[in-house]
């Protein structure tokens, strides 16, 4: 009896063992999950980091990008305004030598075309049309600047000339004249060092022909279109101002 009581306590005791390694089994398993859970979360959080980075490097990049090219377009577009400022000087100096030199007969042949290539300074034509401009002597000048367009339309002055001829018209008053020479500057030579200054006189032509909207439409462009320009800062102040 005693040895049949010992048996069943014995065997009792193998099932609590064995259940017992059994839970110990399952804990384990399931700490080594929740341990593999823990460094794929780790893992996620460092990629994630990392990622983060990688995009801000990315950005920053684009950003310094951007900013060279913003930086590069402002230095492309000061030296076509250097360029154009330093043709009309030229004009100018020539002018001025011609009027305290003495008077000189001089043979043109006027179906004698300029050359097409970069001229080392102003062409005789363009410099009498300038001196006229100068002298205020508006009508004669329109008449000499498109005389030189005739001659050598393909100049590099040809831009210079056209806006000149619009200014003239616009002093004298013959504001549809005026638009419609700004506009062709605007147009046809858009990358010129004019094209800024003719939009902003096209907006000064435009206003006061009492179109202040299409003028104001205008200022905004030239402000979009040529940020560091002069005339862009002359087409802020004509804004605030309104």
């Amino acid at each position: 009896m005693a040895s049949g009581v010992g048996r069943a306590v014995s065997g009792l005791l193998l099932c609590v063992l064995s259940g017992c390694a059994a839970d110990d089994l399952v804990v384990k398993r399931i700490a080594e999950s929740e341990a593999k859970i823990e460094h794929l979360i780790q893992a996620a959080k460092k990629r994630e980091i990392r990622d983060n980075e990688l995009a801000g490097e990315v950005q920053s990049h684009q950003e310094r990008q951007k900013s060279l090219s913003a930086q590069l377009d402002r230095l492309q577009e000061s030296n076509r305004e250097l360029r154009s400022s330093l043709d009309d000087l030229k004009a100018r100096l020539t002018v001025m030598a011609q009027q305290n030199s003495t008077p000189k007969i001089e043979v043109v042949n006027p179906e004698a075309p300029l050359p097409k290539i970069r001229e080392s300074g102003p062409p005789a034509e363009y410099v009498k049309a300038f001196g006229l401009y100068s002298a205020n002597n508006f009508a004669a000048a329109i008449s000499a600047f498109e005389s030189f367009l005739k001659m050598a339309p393909a100049s590099d002055y040809a831009p210079n000339a056209r806006y000149w001829i619009g200014e003239c018209h616009y002093s004298l008053n013959n504001l549809p004249a005026a638009r419609d020479m700004f506009r062709t500057v605007i147009q046809d030579h858009p990358k010129s060092a004019k094209a800024p200054d003719a939009m902003l006189k096209l907006g000064y032509t435009l206003a006061a022909m009492n179109e202040k909207e299409k003028a104001s439409a205008l200022f905004g462009d030239l402000i979009k279109t040529y940020p560091s320009s002069p005339a862009a800062a002359k087409a802020r102040e004509r804004l605030t101002a309104n």
